[in-house]
Order: C-alpha cells, then structure tokens, then sequence
C-alpha cells in the first residue's frame, strides 16, 4: 500500500495544487483516464471545504490530504481540524441548525457535489475536525516510472 500525504495552509489557492497532485497519484495508481477529472473535481470540493471551514472557525493548522494506493482501489482522505457538531448519524436539519458557525446550505452543497462525482464516499465528522473519504476503482496496471 503507497501513501502520499499533502499538507497545505488553508488558503484557496493552494486547492488546485491538490487538485493536481491527486489527480497525478490517481493516475499513477491506475485509476482510469475517464474517471480523472471526477477526482480533481472532488478533490477539488472536499478541499475548498476544508479550507472554508479552517477560515471561518479560525484554525491555524493545515488541511491535510493523503492518498492511498491499494490493490484493487485509490482512496484520498480530506482532514480538516475545524470543530463540528454534527455528525454523520445526525445530519438532520434541526442537527445542522444546532450549529451556529455552520454555513449549512454551502457545507450541503459541497457534500451533494462531491457524492454526486463520487460512488464511495464517507462523511465523518466530530469536535476536532471532520473528514471526507473518497474512493474509486483501480482499472489497470499503475503506470510505473
């Protein structure tokens, strides 16, 4: 199992750098040529969120990004540290309401995006920080070299 971690200060403009750098291991890894473009743009998603999140709420720490290589899948995994209320068990929209800092519709918006680019993905969430778990099908070899 390969692994690249990305670390980035929560600042939009370093999102398409890791829409690039995943799109780069994602294509290294095998994932197929057609499916590329779902993963920059979820990437893409999750990433934004992330640094949205880390802004509002203040946080210092950096978004992080790892991408795993497995045998028959590449997941990537978005962190972030920003507090959250709501998890994935309670997404209710009284649940959402409960939060005040939440930017609901916006944070909706993202998840429905990205759910709808990617067939797994899982949602976590909790008191320091959330996560979003992305994976997709390993259709050939990796390109080596």
């Amino acid at each position: 199992m390969a692994t690249v971690e990305l670390r980035f200060s929560a600042l939009p403009e370093h999102v398409r750098t890791a829409r690039l750098v995943a799109a780069a291991v994602a294509r290294r890894a095998g994932v197929d040529e057609a499916v590329l473009d779902e993963v920059r743009l979820a990437v893409g998603e999750a990433c934004t969120r992330a640094v949205g999140l880390h802004q509002s709420h203040e946080v210092t720490a950096p978004v992080k990004v790892v991408l795993i290589e497995e045998e028959k899948q590449f997941s990537i995994e978005v962190g972030d540290e920003a507090p959250h209320a709501v998890t994935v068990e309670d997404s209710s929209p009284e649940a959402v309401a409960a939060d005040p800092d939440a930017d609901a519709d916006e944070d909706e918006m993202g998840l429905a995006v990205i759910s709808g680019l990617v067939d797994d993905v899982e949602v976590t969430t909790g008191e320091s920080g959330g996560q979003i778990r992305m994976s997709w099908p390993v259709s050939v070899a990796p390109v080596l070299g």
